[in-house]
């Protein structure tokens, strides 16, 4: 079959590799492990990965939690992440290749049957700076500081490990499910729990290869392209085009970006047009699949106690500050605002406030700018909390240390797409899709080389 269609809408067919489900030491729970973004306050976490994972071929030896990117001897940390990607390619301990896509339904504690597809982006149709307007976008602002470290791990990998997750805007949700319904007649290609209690995945190959498939590759490529001809008029009657969002990520896919960029200015390099690192290995979902939701992410400032963080914002139009007793009330002062306007919790050295502001739409625009001149050329003054429960815990030790928790509101998934297509990436950090617990997990790869 033709894919001209397919690659003029952003897509490659990947060549993907699965572990080998032969080899007597393959145990798919400890190969899976969460997306590196992930709990990047809690070395715990990833100790106890570690552990769980040591006797067995793991995705963790793959990849760099960014919990320990501040930690010295980064450089011979990606050396050895590099090393072990060569040496479990020589050790067969992946399958071979396949080419075609992946259909997932993925169960976590908070949600059941989110659908999702692997496939590969073409990277000269994705762009992430804020003034551009790609077939591929970023829905949330990038910080060009935080690309460096992310750009040295893809330089010179031999493999990628995707935890990029794509949206469309199928407002319908015709896509996935008609997807599932014809590739759930075959055996899947995986089908595992996932640890620390994280839910269950199964995956089912799309093979591109054969005629007794082809349905399903026009499937896609009809359904996607319909999307594709609406948003040429759906968002901002300009006849661009907006398919995919990207909805978590957005750094990971930037720094492949910047790879790719070096890779073009090499003058020394030749077939360009299929250079793998063109391309980068992603997960589709839909927006607005009911098994999809969005999440707050909160704020954790270093180097401010209660009285300084609650001063810091003082700054919101129209400021308000109420004492709160405990973290439940707060809590559900926080999440059950009703207004149009804003609201934030500041939880330290057991004190609670409720601020309210006149500041209306996503949170984190009245909120960021407050941060990052607060933080001024040291970002590291600001975290990044995907969890009420972690931010809690982090916050229940700032009487050791000067620091705060900022609690979030929830976020509204509807009309990202058209803000995103008006205005731009949103506030870095905007949202999150789903907890934690929920984000994607390693299992796919893709040579780069």
């Amino acid at each position: 079959m033709n894919n001209n269609k397919l690659n003029l809408m952003g897509l490659e067919i990947p060549s993907i590799l699965l572990p080998n489900n032969h080899l007597a030491m393959t145990n798919l729970e400890k190969w899976a492990v969460i997306a590196c973004d992930q709990y990047t306050q809690d070395f715990d976490y990833w100790e106890r990965v570690k552990t769980f994972t040591e006797d067995a071929p793991s995705t963790l030896n793959l990849i760099f939690p960014e919990v320990f990117l501040s930690q010295t001897h980064v450089s011979q940390r990606i050396t050895d992440i590099h090393s072990t990607m060569g040496r479990y390619l020589k050790e067969n301990v992946f399958s071979q290749p396949k080419h075609g896509f992946i259909y997932i339904e993925r169960d976590t504690p908070y949600q059941q049957k989110r659908r999702g597809l692997v496939a590969a982006i073409d990277l000269e149709q994705y762009e992430w700076h804020p003034q551009a307007r790609p077939l591929i976008r970023s829905t949330e602002g990038t910080v060009p500081e935080r690309l460096p470290p992310r750009m040295d791990i893809r330089r010179g990998a031999p493999l990628e490990l995707p935890h990029v997750l794509l949206l469309i805007d199928d407002d319908n949700d015709c896509l996935l499910p008609a997807l599932g319904e014809h590739v759930k007649k075959n055996a899947p290609c995986y089908n595992t729990p996932l640890m620390m209690n994280s839910g269950y995945i199964t995956g089912w190959f799309i093979e591109t290869g054969g005629s007794e498939f082809s349905p399903i590759l026009s499937l896609l490529t009809e359904k996607l392209d319909e999307l594709y001809q609406r948003s040429l008029t759906r968002y901002e009657n300009s006849g661009q085009p907006f398919l995919f969002a990207v909805g978590d990520g957005n750094h990971s896919l930037a720094a492949a970006k910047g790879i790719w960029e070096e890779i073009k200015a090499n003058k020394e390099q030749s077939n360009l047009e299929s250079h793998p690192c063109r391309y980068a290995l992603v997960e589709i979902e839909n927006i607005y699949d009911p098994a999809i939701q969005f999440e707050p992410i909160h704020r954790f400032v270093f180097g401010a106690g209660f009285d300084e963080t609650v001063a810091l914002l003082s700054e919101l139009p129209d400021f308000t500050c109420r004492p709160v007793n405990t973290l439940q009330e707060l809590s559900s002062s926080v999440n059950g605002q009703q207004t149009a306007a804003n609201c934030f919790g500041v939880i330290s050295q057991g004190k609670y406030a409720l601020i309210t502001t006149s500041a209306g739409g996503i949170a984190t625009a009245c909120l960021q700018p407050l941060l990052d001149a607060y933080a001024g050329d040291n970002p590291q003054l600001i975290d990044y909390i995907h969890d009420e429960d972690e931010l809690f815990r982090l916050a229940s030790q700032a009487t050791a240390h000067k620091s705060a928790g900022i609690l979030l509101p929830p976020v509204q998934k509807s009309g990202l797409f058209e803000t995103v297509a008006r205005f731009g990436p949103l506030p870095r950090k905007s949202f999150s899709m789903g907890h934690s617990i929920e984000k994607r997990f390693y299992m796919e790869a893709r040579e780069l080389k």
